[in-house]
């Protein structure tokens, strides 16, 4: 749809953090490719073509997403207790509130931590967290962790390619495969969680 390579170009690491803020903290921005406009950044400073460094790309990154999170812990705070008052329609069961809370406290470290790598999950963990007014210092240690992890594995991905020619005819495959290899394993630990609970003795009662 577009070229992250041009795009960066134009709008440098401002843009990959715009991106970065918004998908993270905008519920309505869950869209943006920020995970590749990092990766290619990532490439671009390792190729010389971006001037900045690469500890600027991971610190500015970091930042970014932090302040997305609490951005998105904000608007769930702020509009929990209407969700909890609004009445059951086609496009919202208050069943639904419930099981996410219930999920987040039990897994709201790992959901955070675990939900910086995955594109949709990634936007609408810090709402959560908001709106079962999680603890606000636990939140944002998870939010950090999270962040930091998501922000080098992308960006030293993104490095490491770039540092050698000889694999950037295959770069788009290889951006592929490490969303793979970071999502596949996780959505399987949660369906096999999912599948504990359901199996569980209290499952039955």
């Amino acid at each position: 749809m577009f070229n992250p390579e041009a795009l960066i170009q134009y709008g440098g690491l401002l843009l990959v953090c715009l991106a970065i803020y918004g998908q993270v903290g905008l519920f309505f921005c869950f869209f943006l490719p920020s995970g590749g406009l990092l990766f290619m950044a990532g490439v671009l400073i390792a190729t010389n073509v971006l001037d900045h460094s690469f500890f600027t790309l991971c610190s500015l990154g970091i930042l970014a997403s932090l302040m997305g999170n609490i951005t998105g812990y904000i608007v769930g705070y702020k509009t929990g207790t209407i969700l909890y008052r609004r009445e059951d329609s086609a496009f919202f069961k208050k069943q639904y509130l419930t099981k996410a809370e219930n999920f987040y406290k039990r897994y709201g470290g790992m959901a955070l931590i675990v939900g910086a790598f995955l594109p949709l999950i990634r936007t609408f963990t810090p709402i959560v967290g908001g709106i079962i007014q999680q603890k606000f210092s636990r939140f944002l240690l998870f939010a950090f962790i999270g962040s930091v992890g998501w922000i080098l594995c992308f960006s030293i991905a993104g490095y490491v390619i770039g540092a050698m020619p000889f694999l950037r005819p295959y770069l788009n495959y290889v951006v592929m495969a490490i969303i793979v290899l970071v999502t596949v394993p996780v959505v399987i630990k949660i369906i096999r969680r999912f599948k504990k609970e359901k199996q569980s003795p209290d499952a039955g009662i």
